[in-house]
């Protein structure tokens, strides 16, 4: 290695954009698909619960294979490993621009592109952290940080945006090309090395992706309508279990650990980790639904469904800055409480309205609530989590953060996304067949096309798919299509307002603990 590979180099403005660039794509991906659902179901031939599986299983991956993703870094070069994490990334935009049915997307967005962003977030940061030093350092990692922060704003308008008025295929090819110009200036990175132990805890790795993976994939098993469930969600269980205790065997043996148990004998970061994924849970588990809410009851395109859930995001982000910049006689704990407690009501605050909105202005008060409890959770949270940890084990307690808060984000996608179209289901063929309207011997026959065919369907498409039948009978359906489908998105609220509850217990818990001291080496958690 040679001696300019050691050192720091000068403060590179290009390179700094570079990185924001790229953490702006890893961000502004899953925003785009959110609120492109309707368009990609109808324009590939697919169903909600398909894509919804799709962007359930990318978090997912992402999650697994963060914690291993760090340590290949470690081994092949953090620059190697950044460089293919984007080419991984790149190939699941160029497949969303060619795709013409579900399992391209299965495999390169969702499992290749988490894949990918299991490589790049741990590189990412420790090139920051190997590519400048002092002011410049901290300078970076709030340059990217807050495109990280902008790309979660305006991820939906942006996605809204070009699927409207171009396509969605549009978008993930502008986000191929973004990669490209990443990648051409890859000569700017200079490596880091890696100076500790290279002994990979295989069984550890196992484990972490059989837990993570198996509770997950056996949600969207479920949702499917098949499958062996039960083993799925038990080896989920078993896997997390044995993780714990092979993790503790191993750290009394002296061997090589995929993580330290010793990180959780702070009190601070288990409150932390365990608060990131309730939050994440909530995030995801509202990002999901009201998409597919605003797309199949009001009829919204991309766009419109993009603005109407802008204000969550908005007032996310702007609350976030505000409250970050203020660091001043506040305890974190009571602004997590607080967090935690806006959080849920705004999403309590939805809940009646669903059944009477008729249009996206409906949600703007509950979102704006909402969205102010999640800025307050996303200044606190990272900084709360990583400041009792040591400088040198800061990076290893961000990955498990990090890995918290991708696990909540895939459970909360998955498991609301599962209540809503399995609540659809039931309360279709339950009202079709209690209908005293529909002949005995089309009540089977109507709920089923209820279930297959009506998921992302609007009254308007409905009626047009009616077309012929007898006037009492078209007035029927649409009765159960408008009755069913609030109930079904009430219900799939309750998934993230459990996570806010939760939240709000585990909030009161922190305020019993005493504050965390500022970490300067927690700013970089700002990756996680």
């Amino acid at each position: 290695m040679s001696s300019s590979d050691a050192a720091p180099a000068p403060f590179s403005g290009r390179l700094a954009l570079l990185l924001a660039m790229a953490m702006f794509v890893l961000v502004v991906d899953t925003s785009i698909m959110n609120v492109s659902i309707s368009a990609v179901v109808h324009d590939i031939d697919s169903t909600v619960s398909g894509i919804q599986s799709a962007i359930a299983l990318e978090a997912l991956v992402s999650a697994a294979f963060i914690l291993i993703g760090s340590k290949v870094g470690d081994l092949i070069g953090r620059k190697r490993a950044y460089v293919i994490g984007l080419l991984c990334y790149a190939a699941g935009a160029v497949a969303m621009t060619l795709t013409q049915s579900l399992l391209p997307i299965i495999v390169f967005w969702a499992v290749i592109g988490g894949l990918g962003a299991s490589l790049l977030l741990p590189a990412m940061q420790s090139l920051i952290h190997g590519n400048f030093e002092g002011a410049a350092q901290a300078r970076v990692y709030a340059t990217v940080g807050g495109s990280a922060a902008i790309a979660a704003a305006v991820g939906p308008l942006i996605g809204g945006f070009i699927t409207t008025f171009l396509s969605w295929r549009v978008a993930f090819a502008l986000e191929a090309l973004i990669i490209a110009v990443v990648l051409s200036g890859i000569k700017l990175v200079r490596d880091v090395p890696f100076t500790g132990s290279r002994k990979v805890d295989a069984v550890g790795a196992a484990l972490s992706v059989l837990g993570m993976g198996g509770i997950v994939i056996g949600i969207l098993v479920w949702q499917e309508g098949g499958g062996p469930v039960a083993a799925l969600l038990a080896v989920g269980i078993v896997g997390l279990g044995g993780l714990g205790f092979w993790l503790v065997r191993r750290k009394r043996q002296g061997k090589a650990t995929l993580i330290d148990p010793g990180l959780f004998a702070s009190k601070l970061f288990r409150l932390g980790v365990t608060g990131q994924m309730l939050q994440q849970i909530a995030l995801g588990g509202t990002m999901i639904v009201l998409p597919i809410y605003l797309q199949m009851v009001l009829g919204y395109n991309a766009l419109q469904a993009g603005l109407s859930i802008a204000p969550l995001s908005l007032s996310m982000f702007a609350v976030a800055l505000l409250v970050g910049r203020r660091v001043g006689a506040r305890r974190p704990a009571n602004r997590i409480l607080w967090g935690f407690a806006l959080l849920s009501i705004g999403i309590v605050a939805l809940l009646p309205l669903v059944p009477r909105a008729d249009s996206g202005w409906w949600l703007l008060g509950p979102l704006l609530v909402a969205g102010s409890g999640l800025g307050l959770l996303v200044s606190q949270l990272n900084n709360y989590t990583l400041s009792p940890i040591s400088d040198e084990r800061v990076s290893e307690a961000a990955g498990v953060n990090s890995a918290a808060g991708s696990f909540g984000l895939s459970f909360g996608l998955a498991f609301a996304g599962a209540i809503m179209l399995a609540a659809l289901s039931l309360i279709f063929t339950s009202m079709a067949m209690d209908s005293t309207v529909l002949p005995a011997e089309e009540q089977a026959q109507v709920a089923q096309v209820l279930e297959e065919d009506a998921e992302i369907m609007s009254n308007t498409a409905l009626e047009e798919l009616l077309v012929g039948q007898p006037e009492e009978i078209q007035a029927e359906i649409v009765r159960i299509n408008t009755e069913a489908r609030p109930l079904a998105l009430q219900l799939a609220l309750l998934i993230p307002l459990l996570a806010g509850v939760l939240g709000l217990l585990n909030g009161f818990r922190m305020r019993r603990l005493p504050d965390p001291k500022p970490s300067g080496s927690a700013e970089g958690s700002l990756l996680g």
